[in-house]
């Protein structure tokens, strides 16, 4: 929504609703944490944020809606699909023959109200509502959802036999019409669907002794979704197993598949894992979204000089970048936020990837295929003979992946690839225990990324200052003095200020984000190869030594980035200590 701090400015002095020093003050703070001026008036508590909205609603020439107590008809809600609403703020709350009353919190999206327009064949009138509004209505899509689910469950153990430890061994025919019962058929829609709604990247289907537990991990959190019967859990795991085409009489043996879903809203590729265990096959469903999304560097929250040394090595022909850190710290998004920049008709990129997570346009991707010996390794040795500029490989693992990715590294190629390591500075000593050269890692590598996925805070977030007890704990895991250096480099804070001074955020739990979170990003630390790392990495120096000098040479961690960005009121610092002790 575009109203200028001017416009903001010269209302509510007349208003006289704010002080005039008080608001330049804003100004300046909104300036300088890159954030909009109606943010901090709201932060700072010089207005509300309804009369915020309202003011701009004025401004804007908008009608202003209240929806934060409003009951939809569901028949109403449900002329916008949840995911539109979700994902653009904008919810149906009135219909007046072929007029349609949809609250925004951006009216000038012209894009989605033309799509609804669309969509639904009538006279779109867009309102301007308050986040807490819109969260009230997306709360009640919900609430259908759950109905919905519980009457599937009701009407599907109706009757069903509780299925014995001795009777898991169903013949083929049985658990085939088990699987194609239409009951059945709406559980695991149900399942997957409530599952995308939520943002949920891994759905866990566990069964128990008396029931079937299914929790979903969203943001990096396992939760508990919901319980279902005992009676339901051959059909799941029958329905599940046919769509991903997997052996339907196999109940020993571990399985992997794949399962496509589209629909008008959404279009996903499910990683399917079934794994035997005590009380029946364990299935683990990762959710990967196929809609052509892109990737930003900037996006994934690098930043500052971490993000000019990627873009400065991206820009060479040799050498190899890596990135590191434990599994599902995001490390191939990264990687394809790099190849996405280094994607043009004049390069030719070639990927050998496990498993190929995101199609991409114009680049040749490869899967990984241990059962047919297509490894990491026989796979990178066939890339080079097909005259690729860039190579990207998924993990390296093992000796002769890291042999091979370096010899093409010499060989004039860019080669992009994933290291697990807790540190930049500990991928050296990685490659070294696979028998890879120090000389020949000095020569190679250009700079290596570390990474982790925090949570990032929800709308409904609160300020606060931190007490001596929490500044005396933070000594355990950083330098406090070395942030206050690196904030007040950022000109989050000034001179005279101390950490003490700071305002930080803590999550505050709203009907819609229970635990205070909404989506993720990545803290980063980017190591550059400089002359006196390459002479520490030829003479075996340990990953200590190398991240102390490249610390000493300006490289923030990715606990100092975490903290630039808590004092945005982007994270919590909780949140920031949970991912990096973990």
């Amino acid at each position: 929504m575009r109203v200028e701090a001017e416009q903001l400015r010269a209302f509510l002095l007349d208003a006289g609703l704010v002080d005039k020093e008080k608001f330049e003050k804003a100004k300046e703070k909104a300036e300088k944490t890159n954030q909009k001026i109606g943010d901090i008036l709201v932060s700072e508590g010089l207005i509300t944020q309804e009369e915020l909205i309202k003011l701009e609603a004025y401004i804007l020439g908008i009608t202003f809606v209240n929806l934060e107590k409003e009951t939809v008809a569901s028949e109403i809600l449900k002329i916008i699909p949840e995911p539109i609403a979700r994902s653009h703020n904008i919810v149906a709350f009135r219909k007046n023959g072929q007029n349609l009353e949809v609250a925004m919190m951006d009216p000038e999206d012209l894009q989605t109200i033309d799509f609804i327009k669309k969509k639904t064949n009538l006279r779109i009138l867009p309102r301007l509502t308050t986040p807490e509004g819109i969260k009230n209505v997306l709360q009640q899509y919900q609430k259908t959802l759950e109905a919905e689910f519980n009457d599937i469950i009701k009407e599907e153990v109706k009757g069903v036999k509780v299925v014995k430890d001795k009777e898991s061994t169903e013949n083929p025919e049985d658990l085939q019409k088990a699987a194609e019962e239409l009951p059945t058929i709406r559980i695991v829609d149900t399942l997957i669907h409530h599952a995308i709604l939520q943002r949920t990247s891994d759905i866990h289907i566990e069964p128990m002794e008396k029931e079937v537990l299914v929790r979903y991990r969203i943001d990096g959190v396992l939760r508990d979704a919901m319980t279902l019967p005992k009676q339901v859990q051959s059909g799941i795991i029958a329905r599940i197993k046919v769509l991903s085409n997997l052996k339907l009489d196999e109940h020993r043996l571990p399985q992997d598949g794949r399962i496509k879903i589209e629909s008008e809203d959404y279009k996903y590729s499910i990683r399917v894992s079934i794994l035997p265990t005590f009380e029946g096959e364990k299935i683990v469903m990762r959710l990967l979204q196929e809609d052509g999304k892109s990737y930003t560097l900037e996006g994934l929250g690098i930043r500052g000089e971490g993000l000019e040394l990627l873009h400065h090595n991206l820009k060479k022909s040799v050498g190899m970048i890596l990135v590191t850190g434990p599994t599902g710290s995001g490390k191939t998004t990264t990687l394809y936020a790099m190849m996405e920049i280094l994607n043009s008709p004049e390069i030719n990129i070639s990927t050998i990837e496990d498993p190929i997570e995101y199609r991409m346009p114009r680049i040749n991707q490869t899967q990984v295929s241990s059962q047919i010996g297509l490894t990491f390794a026989a796979g990178l040795r066939s890339l080079v003979r097909q005259d690729p500029n860039v190579i990207m490989v998924g993990e390296i693992r093992d000796n002769e992946t890291v042999s091979l990715a370096i010899n093409a590294a010499l060989t004039g190629h860019l080669v992009l690839s994933t290291l697990h390591t807790n540190s930049a500075a500990g991928a050296f000593p990685r490659m070294m225990d696979m028998k890879a050269e120090p000389f020949l890692i000095a020569s190679t590598v250009n700079c290596i990324v570390a990474q982790r996925l925090l949570r990032k805070l929800d709308s409904g977030k609160e300020k606060y200052k931190l007490k001596e007890t929490e500044l005396k704990d933070l000594t355990k895991y950083c330098d406090p003095n070395r942030i206050v250096e690196i904030l007040r480099e950022e000109k989050i804070i000034t001179a005279k200020q101390t950490l003490k001074d700071v305002e930080f955020f803590r999550p505050k739990a709203t009907p819609e984000c229970p635990d205070g979170y909404r989506g993720r990003i990545g803290i980063y630390e980017a190591l550059p190869m400089s002359s006196t790392i390459k002479e520490l990495v030829v003479k075996r120096a340990t990953a200590d030594e190398i991240q102390a000098q490249a610390q000493k040479e300006g490289m923030r961690t990715m606990i100092e980035d975490g903290f630039i960005k808590a004092a945005q009121g982007i994270t919590s610092i909780e949140e920031i200590l949970r991912v990096i002790s973990e």
